[in-house]
């Protein structure tokens, strides 16, 4: 079987062979196979095997054992270790995991001294075996312990109680270590595996201060090029582990060491070895970020402390741009965070004397941020890679988080500092500087004003007036310009005198497909937030941007998002303005869309068509003059008179219905088509609510046909916005209402032919259903809607595979089961059928639906509970009388059990009936106390 696992080139053979194996592994025969695979006249593969094989049946079958075989079994892989000292890596190191497993079973009363055990066996003389083998195999061994201690399956009691005796072990392992690090003739491999060793012990959580010897020894191993990197790995853990903060005077201690490794990080950063400098700033962080606070503490030691954050400063701002020249300056920016948040900790007094210390530190770290942000020159930039430049731009994401975070600490007198080094910057005639430098300082400026209210602030006017002063050269600048005008976009509606200083960039900007995304999204803050200020600009706005559009200059995402600004600017002005202007922007595309609507219907021509109808959909998103989205602060002071007549978007719409009509008449088959008409409407009904009226009655007849024909989802979520919206509108909902019972009727009949093919329908059904319950419930009272049907389809609805329909069907019936008493069509079908739909639920909770669910069927159960209580207490007798349901592992007890809880006086209690069902369907599907259950 190993021979055709390991030889044989056909697949399935090696895969039959693996099965095998693995059965053969866990089998009692185990135990004597696997000593003959580890014979030495077999190759590495078989014997690696065997020694698996051992790991396994000692890892997971240790119950297996008897105690009286223990010593055997000891001395037995003890044996086979010291055999392998001299032979296979792999198969010594597989021996090795399998006595650690060994060991950790038994310790600490079948073995109580299992670690100075083996340093004694291995230390004993033997001639056969060489010396140093014997060391390495110790040192594996050793090494491999508490790797297996950290991934056994102890139970958590034993893992407590064997932690702690191998801490306590720690004193027969670590002056090993010691001596062997300290030994002049001890060689480089040796040395590597010490450190090795140490650093998976200090995992166990022992006192800093008994590592202590060994870090020093490791400090010094960091002048050995070939032992540097496991030296910085054994530091690093030994200084992170979450305990070592007790030991405030091993830390301090610490600090002379890591302090004395700049000399060797200055070589390595001169020399460009990034490997030296990624360690050793390793180090100085771990030091720094795990005890900032510990070490802030001790007052009289802050010079050592402040020289320690002013190493790191210098790897935050290490020469060369990341990631090319140096990987090293990003894992320090944790540590700022950490060294702000533990200043800010403190209690006011001891707060001002850090302040006074690491106010300066802050500022300096803002010059060095900015520094690092900087862009490399054009012809460098050139030659990165496109993943190159995405690394650097995630990295300057991080910049901008650093600098937002470090506003808290520094406030207001950042903005000052920034807008004093832009001004120097741009007004210095004799020193020209580079555009780098300038699009770093607004890069800083962008990300504070983003998030933070920069109203307040007194620079903002002095930046605004600077901005038209830069001479923009190139893309980045020009992109980082805009960005920074937008975040000021809510400064700019409260000084509008301001706008114009910026607005005409803005506009250029978008004639410039390289910057489509900045000046785009910079529009669209500003139309958005200063649309009452714009009215004198809105010509120039709108010209520009219909030529951008007819230019075909931006993709189809940002051509959206300025159709949605041009949306919010014409929401501001007068009727007529608002008509002028919708007529010269949209009249190019009606043409264009009458042209396409006689063609026959291609790929092509599909997309010309979703891509029209997606303008006119973003425009109707925002063009709102009845201004239902705006802030109330606002409102007040700049409310525009109440419009007369019919609204703007309605005009616009019933010019273009007929054409719209005629487009779906050929396109009726495609759903993207029909979704993209269905969107005109919906984002049209929901920005002008009842100002939509007029259109109601046409719309409802184009619904119903298009329904009639193939039914589509899109159609249904449509009827459904619009019971929401006209519900309690008399004048307008007749033809709402005949739309629902068509589309209910037609979807009636889609069920009768076989709906499993169409989950998206039957959940927006679902979700109409739910809709007209909860807004219009009398809608059920109509002699042409089959009650009855209707809830078969929803109980049908429940046992579908996709959990966004089954959770739409349960949102139906918890809207429609409190209705009992109130519609007695309802109240009737419920009482006559309500057992189908309880027997549906429990199948549910029995383990056909997704786990996921469950809180959606416990609120049918709440709802049967609450509105027919007599009748359920009869029907769950009935239902869980059948065998076997709703699942063969819950016994007649456990099922008497879940049925009393559901039936007891908790069943007021949502939470509880919840939890109920929760627990019933763990015990359901055999899940109930494993550890797949812990986290739900």
């Amino acid at each position: 079987a190993l021979h055709q696992l390991y030889y044989d080139p056909n697949i399935e053979n090696k895969n039959l062979a693996q099965k095998w194996l693995m059965q053969a592994q866990v089998s009692p025969q185990a135990w004597h196979f696997s000593w003959l695979l580890l014979n030495m006249d077999k190759v590495p593969e078989i014997q690696y095997f065997g020694a698996s094989a051992l790991h396994i049946k000692i890892s997971r079958y240790w119950n297996d054992i008897p105690a009286d075989q223990y010593e055997s079994l000891k001395s037995q892989l003890f044996t086979h270790i010291t055999r392998f000292a001299s032979g296979s890596k792999i198969v010594l190191t597989r021996l090795c995991v399998a006595l650690a497993s060994l060991a950790l079973s038994m310790m600490p009363e079948a073995w109580p001294c299992a670690v100075a055990d083996m340093v004694r066996m291995f230390q004993a003389e033997d001639s056969n075996v060489d010396g140093r083998a014997r060391c390495l195999a110790l040192l594996e061994l050793l090494t491999v312990l508490p790797e297996e201690f950290q991934t056994s399956r102890l139970p958590q009691y034993r893992k407590g109680q064997v932690r702690s005796v191998l801490a306590q072990e720690c004193g027969s392992v670590f002056p090993l270590l010691e001596q062997l690090l300290q030994q002049q003739d001890s060689p480089g491999f040796i040395k590597q595996k010490v450190l090795k060793c140490f650093s998976s012990w200090v995992q166990l959580e022992i006192p800093l201060m008994d590592c202590e010897n060994l870090i020093q020894a490791a400090f010094t191993s960091l002048q050995d090029p070939e032992l540097f990197d496991t030296a910085v790995e054994a530091v690093v853990n030994a200084i992170s582990q979450p305990d070592a903060q007790r030991y405030v005077n091993t830390l301090l201690k610490l600090i002379p060491p890591v302090l004395g490794l700049q000399e060797q990080l200055r070589q390595a950063v001169q020399s460009g070895d990034m490997e030296t400098s990624h360690g050793i700033c390793r180090i100085a962080v771990a030091l720094g970020e795990n005890h900032s606070r510990a070490l802030l503490d001790q007052v009289e030691h802050w010079q050592s402390f402040l020289a320690l954050v002013n190493m790191i400063m210098f790897c935050t701002g290490i020469p060369g741009h990341y990631p090319v020249n140096e990987t090293t300056s990003s894992l320090t920016l944790t540590f700022w965070y950490t060294l702000q948040d533990d200043i800010l900790s403190f209690e006011p007094d001891k707060q001002a004397v850090y302040q006074q210390v690491y106010r300066p530190v802050y500022f300096q770290l803002v010059d060095v941020l900015l520094h690092k942000a900087q862009f490399p020159s054009d012809e460098e930039y050139g030659f990165w890679s496109s993943d190159e430049k995405e690394q650097f731009r995630i990295y300057r994401v991080d910049i901008s988080d650093t600098l937002m975070y470090v506003y808290e600490m520094l406030g207001a007198e950042l903005l000052s500092s920034l807008y004093d080094k832009l001004g120097r910057l741009l007004t210095n005639t004799e020193q020209p500087s580079t555009w780098q430098h300038t699009e770093a300082l607004l890069y800083g400026f962008q990300s504070i004003a983003e998030t933070i209210d920069v109203n307040y602030s007194d620079v903002v006017p002095g930046l605004i007036g600077l901005i038209p002063r830069i001479s923009i050269s190139n893309v980045q600048l020009a992109d980082t310009v805009m960005f920074t005008i937008g975040a000021l976009s809510e400064w700019l509606a409260d000084h509008p005198v301001m706008i114009n200083n910026v607005l005409p960039l803005v506009l250029q900007a978008l004639g410039n497909p390289e910057l489509s995304i900045s000046s785009v999204s910079t529009l669209k803050k500003i139309c958005r937030e200063c649309k009452y200020d714009l009215p004198p600009y809105a010509a120039n706005i709108v010209a520009v941007s219909q030529e951008v559009l007819m230019k075909q200059i931006h993709k189809t995402s940002q051509c959206m998002w300025l159709m949605q600004a041009l949306g919010f600017l014409l929401s501001a002005l007068q009727v007529e303005e608002i008509l002028k202007n919708l007529h010269s922007l949209i009249t190019p595309y009606i043409q264009q869309l009458e042209k396409l609507a006689d063609e026959t219907p291609n790929p092509s021509n599909k997309l010309a068509i979703i891509h029209i109808l997606g303008l006119l959909s973003n425009l109707f998103t925002t063009l709102d003059i009845s201004h239902h989205d705006d802030d109330h602060e606002s409102t007040e002071v700049k409310k525009l008179p109440v419009q007369q007549g019919p609204n703007p978007v309605v005009v616009v719409l019933q010019q273009v219905f007929q054409l719209i009509q005629k487009v779906l008449s050929k396109w009726l088959n495609d759903a993207q088509v029909v979704e993209s008409v269905c969107a005109i409407f919906e984002k049209s009904v929901k920005t002008l609510l009842d100002d939509f009226a007029p259109m109601v009655p046409q719309l409802c007849e184009m619904l119903g046909q298009m329904y009639s024909t193939i039914p589509q989802a899109s159609a249904i979520d449509l009827t459904r916005q619009l019971v929401h919206i006209f519900a309690h509108e008399p004048a307008h909902f007749p033809p709402i209402k005949a739309l629902f019972l068509l589309v209910t009727s037609v979807t009636l009949t889609l069920f009768q032919q076989g709906p499993r093919d169409h989950p998206d329908i039957v959940d927006s059904f679902m979700q109409l259903l739910a809709q007209a319950l909860k807004r219009k419930p009398d809608l059920f009272l109509c002699s042409n809607l089959d009650v009855k049907a209707v809830f078969q389809c929803g109980v049908l609805s429940l046992k579908f595979p996709e959990a966004p329909t089954v959770k739409a069907s349960c949102g139906f019936f918890t809207e429609l089961l409190p209705r009992c008493g109130e519609i007695a069509p309802v109240g009737q079908v419920v009482h006559e059928n309500g057992k189908v739909l309880l027997q549906a639920v429990l199948e549910g909770v029995g383990g056909q639906a997704s786990r996921s669910l469950m809180d959606h069927f416990a609120e049918i159960l709440f709802a049967l509970n609450k509105h027919c209580f007599s009748y359920l207490s009869i029907w769950i007798k009935e239902v869980m009388q059948q065998d076997g349901f709703p699942s063969a592992r819950v016994s007649p007890e456990q099922k008497e059990t879940f049925s009393q809880q559901i039936l007891s006086r908790e069943r007021v209690n949502k939470r509880r009936v919840k939890e109920m069902v929760k627990e019933f369907t763990l015990l359901c599907r055999g899940l109930h106390g494993t550890e797949y259950t812990a986290d739900y």
